[in-house]
C-alpha cells in the first residue's frame, strides 16, 4: 500500500517556463541590439515503430519541448513569438480512422485549453502562420534549437518542416539560453521533482522490505517499478533500473542489454539498487545500498559508512556559492581517510589526494543537474571549463551551486579489478595499498548512496526519503516502520 497519491499536473508550470525563455531571449537580444521580432521553434518528438514492424515503442516527449509545453502527445511543433510574446502550438491533421483504433479526434480548442497556450493550429498551416504573425521586415525568423549536450556528446535536433527554406533561421542563440533556463527550478517544478522522490523512496523502502536470498535482480526491478506506477502513475522511469548485486554492484551502469538483472543473489551478498520513477517529465535518481539478508557484516558496514560520511559531509557543505570540483573532492578525502582507518589504505591521505587515488575507487562524478532530464542540462555552459584529472573529468558539472538548482549528491566505494589492479601496479600509487587487507575485498562490489538535493539560499534540502543509517536500514528490512516512531 501506499500513503500517496499522484498530484495534478500544472500546466501553469509551463506557461511559467515559457514566460522565463521569453524574457532570456529578450533581454540577450536587446544586450545586442537585435530586433525582438521572429518566433521561437521546437519540434516535439515523433513516434516511433519498433525497427520495420507497425509495433509502436511507448512515447516519451522530447525533454525541451517538454519543458516549454508540456505535451504529452507525439508530432507536435510549438512556437513563441517574441515580439508579442504569444505561444502557438501546431497539431498533426489526423486521419478519419484514427478515431476507429485510436479513439477521439479533438478539437483545435481542446489543445488550446489542456495546455494552456494563445493559439493552436495544425502542422501544415505552418508556413501561413508564421507568415501572418510576424510584425517584423523582410521573411519571418525562425529561432531553431541546435546545441551540444555536454553529458551525452550529442547535439539537439533543430526543427525542421517542408518550406522551412522560407523562412530566415538561427541556429546559435537559442540553444544556450534554454538550457540554462532549466537550471534553476520553479516552486511547481520542485513539487513534480518531489513527488517523483517521494513515490520512489517509498518503493525503494518496499524493496528493502520484500527481498530475500535467492531472489533474482530483475524481481527487485519489478517490485519497484509497479510500486511506482500502481500507488504514483508513474509510466516512465528517470533511466533503465541498475539492480546490482554481489560482484555486478562495481559495474557502474549495471542493467543494461547485456547485463539484465538477471542474477541469483545470495545471502551474504550487498545490493546497489539505483532506480527512480518519472512523473509528468521530472525525475528522481534515487540509489539505496544494504545487505540482501537484512544484516551488515563489518565488512559491509565499513564500506558503507565510508560512502555515508562522504554523502552526509557534502550535503552538510552545499550552499549557494560552493563549487562542485571542491564537493567532489571533499566526499573523495573522506572515503580514502576511512579506507585507511580500516587498513585497505596505508600512507598520506593529501598524497593519495595528490596521485587522484580517489578515482580508482570513485570513477564517476559527485553528482549531476537533475530535472526534465536525468542528466539535466546546463552543465558546462561556455566560459565553464571540464577537468581533465582521473575522476573529476567524469564530474557533469564543475559549476558553482546556485539556489534553486536540483543536484544529485551520489559517492560511491566500488573495488573495479579494471581500475583497482593498474592502481596497485603502478609504481607511483602501489605503495598505498595494504594488499593483506584489499585481497579481502577483491569481490565486494561497490556501495554507493544517492540523494536528490535541492539548493537553498543557505544551505541545502534533501528531497529524498530513506534509510541510510545502518541501523535504520536493518530495522526497516526486519519490518520496522519508516520513519521511525519515537
Amino acid at each position: 500500500m501506499s500513503s500517496l497519491s499522484p498530484p495534478p499536473i500544472p500546466m501553469e508550470l509551463h506557461a511559467g517556463n515559457r514566460k522565463k525563455l521569453l524574457e532570456s531571449i529578450r533581454r540577450q537580444l536587446s544586450s545586442s541590439n537585435r530586433s525582438l521580432d521572429g518566433f521561437v521553434l521546437l519540434q516535439g518528438g515523433e513516434e516511433k515503430n519498433r525497427y520495420c514492424t507497425d509495433h509502436t515503442e511507448l512515447f516519451r516527449q522530447e525533454s525541451y519541448f517538454a519543458y516549454l509545453f508540456g505535451v504529452r502527445e507525439p508530432d507536435f511543433y510549438g512556437a513563441i513569438d517574441i515580439g508579442s510574446g504569444k505561444s502557438i502550438l501546431f497539431i498533426p491533421r489526423l486521419p478519419d480512422d484514427y478515431a476507429v483504433w485510436l479513439g477521439e479526434i479533438k478539437p483545435l480548442s481542446h489543445f488550446k485549453e489542456t495546455y494552456m497556450v494563445d493559439m493552436v493550429f495544425y502542422v501544415d498551416e505552418i508556413i501561413q502562420v508564421f507568415n501572418e504573425q510576424f510584425k517584423g521586415s523582410g521573411k519571418p525568423l525562425l529561432y531553431l534549437l541546435h546545441g551540444l549536450n555536454t553529458d551525452s556528446s550529442n547535439f539537439s535536433k533543430p526543427a525542421s518542416f517542408e518550406g522551412i527554406d522560407k523562412f530566415e533561421t538561427d541556429l546559435t542563440t537559442l540553444h544556450p539560453i534554454l538550457a540554462e533556463c532549466r537550471v534553476i527550478k520553479s516552486s511547481l517544478e520542485l513539487q513534480l521533482i518531489q513527488f517523483a522522490n517521494d513515490i520512489s523512496s517509498e518503493a525503494h523502502i518496499e524493496v528493502m522490505r520484500k527481498v530475500t536470498p535467492g531472489m533474482k535482480e530483475y524481481q527487485m526491478e519489478s517490485m519497484f517499478l509497479h510500486h511506482s506506477y500502481m500507488y504514483g502513475g508513474c509510466r516512465h522511469c528517470s533511466y533503465t533500473c541498475i539492480c546490482a548485486t554481489g560482484d555486478n554492484s562495481a559495474v557502474l551502469h549495471y542493467g543494461h542489454a547485456a547485463a539484465p538483472n538477471d542474477r541469483t543473489f545470495e545471502d551474504g551478498d550487498l545490493a546497489l539498487l539505483d532506480m527512480g520513477a518519472e512523473y509528468h517529465f521530472y525525475g528522481s535518481d534515487i540509489t539505496c545500498s544494504f545487505p540482501v539478508n537484512g544484516k551488515f557484516t563489518s565488512d559491509q558496514s565499513l564500506i558503507y559508512n565510508a560512502v555515508l560520511d562522504a554523502h552526509n559531509s557534502v550535503i552538510s557543505a552545499m550552499k549557494p556559492g560552493v563549487n562542485w570540483v571542491d564537493m567532489h573532492k571533499l566526499a573523495e578525502k573522506i572515503i580514502l581517510e576511512s579506507l585507511k582507518k580500516g587498513s585497505i589504505l596505508t600512507g598520506d591521505v593529501d598524497d593519495m589526494m595528490v596521485q587522484r587515488l580517489g578515482a580508482v575507487f570513485m570513477p564517476h562524478g559527485l553528482g549531476h543537474f537533475m530535472g526534465i532530464d536525468t542528466h539535466d542540462t546546463g552543465g558546462y555552459p561556455k566560459g565553464v571549463e571540464r577537468p581533465k584529472e582521473p575522476g573529476l573529468k567524469s564530474l557533469r558539472t564543475a559549476r558553482d551551486l546556485l539556489e534553486g538548482m536540483v543536484i544529485t549528491v551520489e559517492p560511491g566505494c566500488y573495488f573495479i579489478k579494471a581500475l583497482l589492479f593498474p592502481a596497485m601496479g603502478n609504481a607511483t600509487t602501489s605503495k598505498f595499498f595494504n594488499r593483506e587487507t584489499i585481497e579481502r575485498f577483491r569481490n565486494f562490489g561497490g556501495v554507493r548512496i544517492e540523494s536528490d538535493l535541492v539548493v537553498t539560499a543557505n544551505g541545502c534540502k534533501n528531497m529524498t526519503n530513506v534509510p541510510r543509517e545502518t541501523w535504520e536500514i536493518e530495522a526497516v528490512m526486519a519490518g520496522g516502520p519508516w520513519p521511525p516512531t519515537k
